[in-house]
């Protein structure tokens, strides 16, 4: 799926992403994974449904889903360079994201965010319904050196 808008394009094809873009952005710039390995980033893309956003042949941007096509979605690795924020440009992956036809029928949609809450309400997310139902494991510090 390819998807245009005057020099900008959301593509889900795995062939254009640029993955060591993608993974200068996660290790050294997001505050969700920083430090992670270029080799775990690589094996998330193969196990995703991938958001590549585009200028002209420049990616700036990524988002990828997690699923099973059929009952679960969870949107991870959000975001969008500096440089090209405040332009519309993240509803507009957003919106991408959500008519995607393999993501139709979807039952439960989840993502983690510390400060894009708005972005996400506004495409009908809302907080957990049902929170003492959900649990996880978290480990903070694995991907710094010795798992500290």
């Amino acid at each position: 799926m390819t998807s245009v808008k005057g020099e900008f394009a959301v593509s889900t094809d795995r062939q254009r992403l640029d993955l060591a873009f993608i993974h200068a952005y996660l290790s050294g710039e997001s505050y969700w994974c920083q430090g992670i390995p270029f080799e775990r980033v690589e094996m998330a893309a193969d196990h995703s449904l991938n958001f590549g956003l585009y200028h002209q042949d420049r990616q700036i941007g990524y988002a990828r889903i997690i699923t099973d096509y059929a009952r679960v979605a969870y949107l991870a690795d959000v975001f969008i360079i500096t440089d090209y924020r405040g332009r519309g440009l993240s509803k507009w992956l957003m919106e991408q994201i959500m008519a995607h036809p393999d993501l139709q029928g979807i039952r439960r949609w989840m993502l983690h965010t510390r400060d894009a809450h708005g972005l996400y309400r506004e495409f009908g997310w809302g907080d957990i319904a049902k929170p003492e139902t959900y649990m996880e494991i978290f480990v903070p510090g694995v991907y710094k050196k010795g798992g500290q």
